[in-house]
């Protein structure tokens, strides 16, 4: 790591220094480099180039994934063509269903529907066969980033090719319903699996559920899950905990214990997420001694806090040495932070002006396996730029288009300006200076 260097690094510079060293490459390390560069596209491109060239050294159809990935999150996507090209001209094609489904999740990410359409027609062209399993991967990749209506298209536009089912139904629900998070399309789509008298299942039912829970429409909630026991459907946890959870957004706490016992008495036991579904609406309604009360139930019934436990601590620390105590409790614990987690901290202790743990934070994401991606650096630069550090906000927003991340469009044009109008003003006094020495 320390040959490929920082970000904005020379990418000449890179290749010279990989050229020199001596470093025996193994699929393991190539693995391991790419996963810590991979929001460094040109990095991440040059290591596997290199590497690709060293003696007794064969990529294999996972690194080839990595890079691919990589490079199609970047929206480099003729690089990550080249790549695909490169796997099936190999003696055995290495191109599987899984490389042409990494392009498709890639251009629905950038809304590009037709370009995910035309990569799932490319099945045939590389001797892969696009079968129901495979265009239920298309609709998922398309809803996942929210081109629901495009995805819903798709579904009855070929159903006759691929049958209308309950899970293909189930696909377009679950993007109106928690990806768009829209009751009234959810419900639409509800009853439309009525109409066309597909069976309603288990995680059809959670689905909608956790949608009314999400947009806090209790009465829904309850509604349709007396309508679930009356249809025969046995709950299962996950829709015992969209209903705890709407339970307690409601503050109907009471309630939401009622059903934790009703789970128990069904023989199914309550997991991390059930006190989840507690935690965090006690938390996002400052009621956290009550919050930690859960939090000890949980270690005493020996389950593991996940980081979305620690998040929701997190979001109601009201003081720094209080977020730094819920981090040692992680620390202790053995759960690690994801990139998500560094964000909302780096970004709360940057509002109480605790640099020094920023910087912290900041230095130990590498250490930890962990590239700072777009959510870290959105949240260091606007942190460092409301603090009035303006000179450190535009170095690591340049940093960070350099990465070929997209900054905040708003702290960008401020940040653009400023340095506009700074170089404008040590013009000016080189201007004065030259004519003070002139005269």
């Amino acid at each position: 790591m320390n040959i490929i260097g920082p970000p904005g690094r020379d990418y000449a510079a890179v290749r010279n220094n990989l050229e020199q060293c001596n470093a025996s490459v193994s699929p393991e390390l190539v693995t391991e480099v790419l996963s810590r560069v991979r929001n460094d596209w040109k990095a991440a491109f040059t290591f596997f180039r290199w590497a690709g060239k060293q003696p007794s050294y064969m990529h294999s159809i996972r690194q080839y994934h990595c890079v691919i990935a990589i490079l199609g999150k970047m929206r480099r996507f003729n690089a990550a063509w080249a790549l695909v090209n490169e796997m099936n001209k190999s003696e055995k094609s290495m191109v599987s269903q899984q490389t042409l489904l990494i392009m498709i999740r890639k251009y629905s990410a950038v809304h590009d529907v037709d370009k995910a359409v035309k990569t799932f027609n490319a099945f045939n062209r590389f001797n892969l066969q696009a079968g129901v399993h495979e265009f239920h991967d298309l609709l998922i990749a398309l809803c996942r980033c929210k081109n629901v209506k495009e995805a819903e298209g798709l579904m009855k536009g070929n159903k006759d090719v691929y049958p209308l089912t309950t899970k293909s139904f189930n696909i377009i629900l679950n993007g109106w319903c928690n990806v768009v998070c829209s009751p009234r399309e959810g419900r639409r789509i509800w009853w439309e699996m009525c109409n066309e008298k597909i069976p309603r299942d288990v995680i059809s039912y959670s689905t909608i559920i956790t949608c009314y829970s999400k947009c806090n429409e209790t009465k829904e909630v309850i509604k349709i899950f007396n309508e679930l026991k009356a249809s025969g459907v046995n709950p299962d946890i996950r829709i015992y905990n969209g209903v705890i959870h709407a339970f307690s957004k409601s503050e109907l706490e009471k309630d939401a214990r009622e059903l934790m016992s009703e789970m128990k008495e069904n023989g199914i036991h309550p997991n991390a997420i059930t006190y989840n579904s507690m935690i965090m609406p006690l938390c996002k309604k400052g009621k956290t001694s009550d919050a930690y009360k859960l939090f000890d139930e949980m270690l005493q019934r020996k389950l593991v806090p996940t980081v979305q436990t620690y998040q929701a601590f997190f979001r109601a620390s009201r003081t720094s040495k209080e977020a730094l105590s819920i981090l040692q409790k992680m620390d202790e614990m053995g759960c690690c932070m994801d990139h998500d987690t560094y964000a909302l901290l780096i970004r709360k202790l940057c509002r109480w002006g605790k640099f020094e743990e920023v910087w912290k934070l900041w230095n130990e994401m590498i250490s930890s396996g962990l590239d700072h991606d777009r959510s870290s650096y959105v949240a260091l630069v606007n942190g460092l730029f409301l603090n009035g550090k303006l000179e450190e906000a535009y170095k690591y927003h340049v940093e960070m288009k350099s990465k070929g991340l997209l900054p905040e469009p708003v702290i960008e044009e401020t940040l653009q300006a400023w340095m506009a109008a700074k170089q404008t003003t040590e013009r000016s006094m080189v201007d004065s200076k030259t004519k003070c020495s002139d005269a």
